[in-house]
Formats: structure tokens, sequence, C-alpha cells
């Protein structure tokens, strides 16, 4: 049995032996029979205590508890239903995809690892009900992509990383037991003195860690007063996986010192602080061993690393939406969805003769009496909506030559009329100019009136026509709305007529070759785009612009904004 084994087994019975006192384990380590099996010793070291396993997307009324719809109907008054944290009370909660929790789960989490209980109160009912747990947090992410939410993982006594144990590291015979701890050591505000500076030498801002390693230490004790070694072992144990640096060389504080000779008293007595520095040392000097030799690495590439994504996206998206435009119904829980009505009556309705046979019908009630209609859970029917994604107009402006001015008149005016509509369909606008030899975002996404008639206002025209330029702009910035959500809709107005290539060299050839070359990449990415022929007399220089892009062909010399509105909005 590898050393790594033996230490995970450790943490598996102290673990066990108080799974509220320590809070639980943070375990890193992907699906696989090593983690399997740690999980069983962990199950066996429990013995008849409850295990529960917390479902991803977990709703509210499961976890903490609430009305029981199904028997509530049933039985004619309310009927409370347990959560499944008081189901769990003086045991564990096992979480797997811990790195992916919602941030309101994570924190019901961890107040019901403060108070050691539970309180509900859902559909006008409120109980409080014990929930002395500890948690056991899978964390399966790989890389830095997703993190465990700190708020849970300071709340928790050991961390165990299970990624580098072989399936063969795991034969052997496992260590000796570790006995309950039945009272009080000696010398406990001097272990947890030390304890704080080693955390400080470790860079653990927490002071979670050195109480929770001052448990585990009379964990260790088995009973008996707590002495150095159980001391250095809980160390070990919790504060070596949350080092945030490696210690400094234990010559240093000697040296330090050395060149303060005025430090000691007077009298000749013996410094208290430097026997507490010292005793500290000792525990540092001990985690160090136990600290992984890839902390500078990990810690190194954790700091270049992209942020992590906010917790909360997954559950939430595991639930079914509450708004938006109804879209039938389907058979489900009240837990992830909106009660119908009707359909859960029809649904009920044809059971009816036979559920009143079963139940007893009161002597006494009469002939033509009304029965209630009994509903079963599997009655449920819930409302399935249909989400629109919000939509951002993006206009692609031709702000070149003489007529210019006309056509961002024209370009001002139905940017108004939509964001008029904006207020309401909950859509933006955005507006790119191109001119001269390059592009520009002029205005970003944005639903503010008034921000769009400054910058519309403030625009200026005249110079030559970068159609390239100004496609590819449109194009990144359509990209860049997808990329967060929306749904973009691109609308060129321009006559076509190109005469400024991608590097800003005056040419027609060359610029129309370029404008192509960029309507075609609009079509690659798959975005919806209008083009308005804004020409006196429509040209076929703008029609075949359009179906390189695949776009919609608008020949709209006369248009009024109000008219360009209603052409942009029958196009989406």
């Amino acid at each position: 049995m590898s050393p790594a084994w033996a230490n995970a087994l450790r943490v598996a019975r102290l673990a066990a032996l108080d799974p509220h006192g320590c809070g639980g384990v943070l375990v890193r380590a992907g699906a696989g029979p090593v983690r399997d099996l740690w999980l069983d010793h962990l199950a066996s070291d429990l013995g008849s205590r409850p295990t529960r396993r917390l479902p991803v997307g977990i709703a509210d009324d499961r976890l903490l508890g609430g009305l029981d719809l199904a028997a509530t109907l049933a039985a004619g008054r309310p009927i409370a239903q347990s959560g499944l944290l008081a189901e769990a009370d003086g045991g564990i909660v096992v979480v797997p995809m811990a790195e992916r929790l919602s941030s309101g789960t994570a924190a019901r989490l961890a107040a019901t690892l403060d108070a050691g209980a539970v309180r509900a109160e859902r559909d006008g009912m409120a109980a409080r009900a014990p929930a002395r747990i500890g948690l056991i947090l899978l964390d399966e992410g790989e890389g830095d992509d997703a993190r465990v939410p700190e708020t849970l993982a300071d709340r928790l006594a050991f961390r165990l990383d299970l990624t580098g144990i072989a399936w063969g590291d795991t034969s052997g015979a496992a260590p000796d037991e570790v006995r309950p701890h039945l009272g009080d050591p000696d010398g406990v505000d001097t272990a947890i003195a030390d304890l704080c500076r080693a955390a400080a030498h470790l860079g653990i801002a927490s002071l979670r860690a050195p109480l929770m390693a001052m448990r585990v230490a009379r964990l260790l004790a088995g009973g008996a007063d707590v002495t150095n070694a159980d001391v250095r072992a809980a160390a070990c144990l919790v504060l070596a996986p949350r080092a945030t640096r490696l210690p400094p060389d234990a010559e240093e504080p000697q040296a330090a010192s050395a060149e303060r000779p005025d430090a000691s008293p007077p009298d000749g007595s013996p410094d208290p602080d430097a026997t507490l520095e010292a005793g500290a040392d000792s525990l540092v000097e001990a985690t160090r061993a136990a600290i992984p030799p890839d902390l500078l690495a990990r810690l190194t590439q954790a700091a270049h690393a992209p942020p992590a994504p906010k917790a909360g996206r997954v559950g939430a998206a595991m639930q079914a939406p509450r708004t938006g435009r109804p879209a039938g119904t389907r058979p489900g829980s009240l837990r992830v969805g909106r009660l119908a009505l009707l359909p859960t009556l029809r649904a009920a309705a044809p059971w009816q003769r036979l559920r009143a046979a079963r139940k007893a019908v009161p002597r006494n009630a009469p002939s033509d009496a009304l029965m209630p209609i009994q509903v079963r859970s599997a009655d449920f029917r819930i409302t399935r909506f249909r989400q629109r994604s919000e939509t951002t107009t993006i206009f692609a402006v031709d702000a070149s030559g003489s007529s210019a001015l006309e056509r961002l008149a024209e370009a001002k005016g139905a940017v108004e009329l939509l964001l008029a509509e904006a207020y309401v369909r909950r859509d933006k606008v955005a507006l790119v100019a191109f001119r001269g030899t390059g592009a520009e975002v002029v205005l970003p996404p944005t639903r503010a009136l008034a921000r769009a008639r400054r910058g519309l206002g403030a625009l200026p025209g005249g110079g030559g026509t970068p159609l390239a330029a100004g496609l590819d702009a449109a194009a990144e910035l359509a990209r860049s709305v997808r990329r967060s959500g929306g749904t973009p809709v691109v609308v060129v107005l321009t006559d076509g007529r190109a005469n400024v290539a991608r590097s800003g060299v005056p040419g027609r050839a060359a610029a129309n070759a370029d404008a192509l070359n960029a309507a075609a990449l609009l079509r690659a990415a798959d975005i919806r785009t209008i083009l308005i022929d804004t020409a006196a007399r429509p040209q076929d220089t703008a029609r075949h612009l359009a179906d390189a892009m695949g776009a919609r062909y608008l020949p709209l010399p006369y248009a009024d904004a109000t008219a360009m509105s209603h052409a942009i909005r029958s196009a989406r």
C-alpha cells in the first residue's frame, strides 16, 4: 500500500468519526475505481449512519424540505416532507460535480454546516430539523476550468487528491483505526497558537484551517491529551493541502532574532513569543514534507489561468424555464416546473372511478355527493416554456460619399424606432459605420435611446467606401453577441460600390474582391443578414453582394425610417 493511499484511508476514518465536526472532505478525482474504493471505505467506517447523494440541479424543496403536494391532496391537509439534508442527519452527503454547484445551493449547504440544522420555509410551512452532516465534495473538474465554491471548501477540514493514486497502490493492509476522542486535552491554547502561526507561514488566510486542525488533533489523540505528534499530524492533514506558498527556511527566523539582541527580556526570563515561534517552526517543518511537490507549478498555472465560470449556470440549466411563451405541457415534478392545472386534472380524470373504489366512502354520504378528485404524482403536468434569446440588430452603415448624410438620417430614424421597441421586446441595437479607410463601432449593443442619439448625431460622413472592413467589423460584433448568448441580425445599408480594399489601398477591383470574401465569411458564420440597397437606382452590384452573404435583399431607394423598420422586423 502506497503512503498516499494510506493517508487517504486515514482521512476517511477521521471524517467518519465526526462528520459534522470535521465538515467533510474535498476529494479531487475523476470517476474511477480508486475513487469508488475510497467511498466504499468511507461508507464502511460510517457504519449504519446515513449517506445521501446530492442530485445535480436539486430543487430547494427537496434539499431543505417543504410541502408534499401529492400526500397533501390525498390527505386533505398539509403534509410536510423532510429534505435531503435532514434525512442525512448524523451522516454525510456526497456531492458529485461539486465544481458546478450553483451559488444558491452552495450557500444553503454552508449555512447547514454552520448551524447543524436546516430551516425550510416554503408554501406557507416553516419547519426546523437537525442536520448535523458532513460533506464529501467530489471535484471532477479537469485543470482550472472550474473550481469548488470556496465558501464550502473553507468549511471542510480535509482536502484529498486521488488523481495520482493507481489501482495497484491500493493493495495492502489498512492502517490502524483511530479511536474517538472522549475528553478535553491540555495545552489547547498553545497548540492553537502554534497552528495559527504555521498557517500564516504557509500563506493560509482563513482562521477556520487552524481550528479544523485542532479538531483533527483531538480525534487523533483518541481520548488522551493532545501531544505534539498529534498536532503535527493534524497540520500535515489539514494545513499542508491548503498551502498557497512554500514556508520560509527555518534559519530565517533565527537569523532575524540574532540581528535583534535586545529582543529577549532584560531579566533573562524566557520569551513566550520565542517559545511559540519555535513550536510553530516545528509544525512548519513537519508540514513542509507533506506539501505536494508540484505546489509551485500548480499555483503558477492557476495564477495565469483564465477566470473560472460562475457557479450556477449548469445547475440552473437543469431546471425547466418558468418564463417565456407557453409551448405545451409534459409530465414532470413541481420542483422543476410550473403546474398546469387543467392538463393535470385531465390526466387524473380517467382514474377516478378506480381510485374511488379503493378508498372507503363514508356511510352517511349522499349518493349524489361530489367526491374530491384524487391526484397522484404521476398526474402532474408542468408547463413548457419557449424562451426567446435576446436579439441584437447591428446596423452596418455606409457613411461614405455625397449621399452619406441622407443614409445616416434614415439609419438614425430606424435605430430610434427599434430602440423604442427594445424596451418591450428586450432587444438591443448597435451601429457600425465604415468610411475612408476603415470601420468603427460607433454604438455598442445597447437599449439606451439617449446614448444612441448622441452616437448617431456625432457621426461624420464622406470619404471612400471600405465595404470589406465594414462587413468584417459587423461580423466580429455579431460573433461576440452570439458568444454572450444573444441572437445577432446584421443590417447592411450600402449601395455595394466598394472602392477601398481591406488594406486601405484604393482600387475598385481589389475592394470588390475583398467585399465578396467578407460576405462569404458572414454566410459561413450563419449570421442572419439583410442588405438594404440605398442607391438611387438599384444595381446588380448590391444584389450580387447580398447573394454572396446569403442576405435578404431590399431595394429601398426611397424608404423612410418607418418602412425600413418594418422591413427589418419582417426579416427576423
